[in-house]
């Protein structure tokens, strides 16, 4: 082999070692610092509809909130409430709609927890006007009321959901 050739190979093996080393500092630093949550305090007001909207809705009744109304009444949960963790007294008003939670910047629910995945679980109305919750694969799992779940499960309400240390409830 020519001299030539062999610097070419040696300087091309230390590109890759040190392209190796760089991204395991990156892997290292991510595992240690987690994902950064940026503005946290633009992504409450979001949760709660327009008061355009919201008139809009009292007006005219999506059917899966007359479903809802009509089968339990005023027994129906209206808001999520974030009772432990980091968020806890966030609130977000049930208008229907899928609520996402985990560390995901687009989440409803941004959390800021060591023991959550990016896309941990989401909560969801079902035809019948119920809540259901469903864990989304996350690595350390979705409890409701102390057991874990493995298929969408409908939400008592006041029963707690755990996600690593925040506690969320659906109150009326």
């Amino acid at each position: 082999m020519s001299e030539l050739t062999l610097t070419v190979m040696r300087l091309g093996f230390l590109a890759v070692l040190w392209l190796f080393v760089i991204v395991a500092v990156q892997v290292i630093r991510s595992d240690l610092f987690g994902t950064r949550v940026t503005q946290r305090g633009a992504r409450r007001p979001d949760a709660r509809p327009a008061p355009r909207q919201a008139q809009q809705r009292q007006a005219q009744p999506s059917r899966q909130q007359s479903k809802g109304r009509g089968r339990s009444g005023r027994g129906a949960p209206t808001k999520l409430v974030v009772s432990e963790g980091s968020l806890t007294g966030t609130t977000v008003a049930l208008q229907g709609q899928t609520i996402t939670l985990g560390r995901a910047h687009d989440s409803t629910i941004v959390l800021d927890d060591d023991y959550a995945s990016s896309r941990h679980a989401r909560i969801f109305p079902d035809r019948d006007g119920q809540w259901i919750v469903e864990d989304l694969g996350s690595t350390n799992g979705t409890y409701l009321d102390r057991s874990r779940l493995t298929t969408p499960t409908p939400i008592p309400p006041g029963a707690p959901i755990r996600i690593g240390k925040t506690v969320i409830e659906l109150r009326k």
